[in-house]
């Protein structure tokens, strides 16, 4: 389990604008995750899967994702209030019933969730801390890794974007490290090109890294049989 947690960065940036600051007062009780352990079915009885999205920001990808997968449920965690703000504005007017946040770091509400719960999990274009003396701040670390492999049900896809060449690198050599993942790429196109599902955000089309996106999929491997 992981230990120790502190978010680094930006909590808040300017004002919220008078809706989201209703929102925050109105909307977000009712669609919170427990601070307190629990399963996320007991939340959505009949959802057919639940997705699972790490520093949501504006929250346009987790919010288009609920819209196209109204059978599934998805939980989002993201600690910049102002993110947090424009992701309650998709949902007020989009009408999700299928979408349940937390304003905090995603390594707390994984803690608070049961073993083999979650089917997909999502880590788009993360802060990449890209100082070498700040790379221990990164969010792909070794405990997150093995904190997402207790999560994720066996064959189950967890997907990494960023548009930094050395997190990308970062973060291919720690998941292939980890026995409890495998790379689904098969040819360069398959970690060049997003997933066909994907969909594009304001904050991706702006390219603020150093090299073109990079998409990387793992898959949740099997547990070994004891004979």
């Amino acid at each position: 389990m992981i230990q120790a947690l502190r978010t680094y960065g930006r909590i808040k940036s300017r004002s919220l604008k008078p809706r989201q600051a209703r929102l925050m007062d109105q909307l977000l009780p009712t669609i919170a995750v427990p601070t307190t352990p629990f399963d996320p079915r007991a939340l959505s009885p009949d959802a057919s899967e639940v997705w699972l999205e790490a520093g949501f920001g504006a929250g346009e990808h987790l919010t288009g994702q609920a819209a196209a997968h109204p059978d599934a449920l998805f939980l989002g965690a993201e600690p910049f209030v102002n993110g947090l703000g424009a992701c309650l504005a998709h949902i007020d007017a989009a009408g999700l019933k299928n979408v349940r946040v937390q304003a905090g770091d995603v390594r707390t509400l994984m803690t608070l969730l049961p073993d083999r719960s979650i089917d997909r999990l999502y880590i788009l274009f993360p802060d990449p801390w890209p100082k070498a003396r700040h790379r221990k701040r990164r969010l792909i670390q070794g405990d997150f890794i093995a904190e997402a492999a207790r999560l994720l049900k066996p064959g189950a896809p967890l997907r990494f974007a960023t548009d930094w060449a050395d997190y990308a690198d970062w973060t291919l050599q720690r998941f292939l490290a980890s026995p409890d993942f495998r790379w689904t790429a098969e040819r360069a196109d398959d970690w060049r090109r997003p997933w066909p599902d994907h969909l594009t955000t304001r904050y991706e089309t702006k390219r603020l890294g150093d090299c073109a996106p990079v998409w990387l999929e793992f898959e949740r491997t099997w547990p070994a049989v004891s004979s």
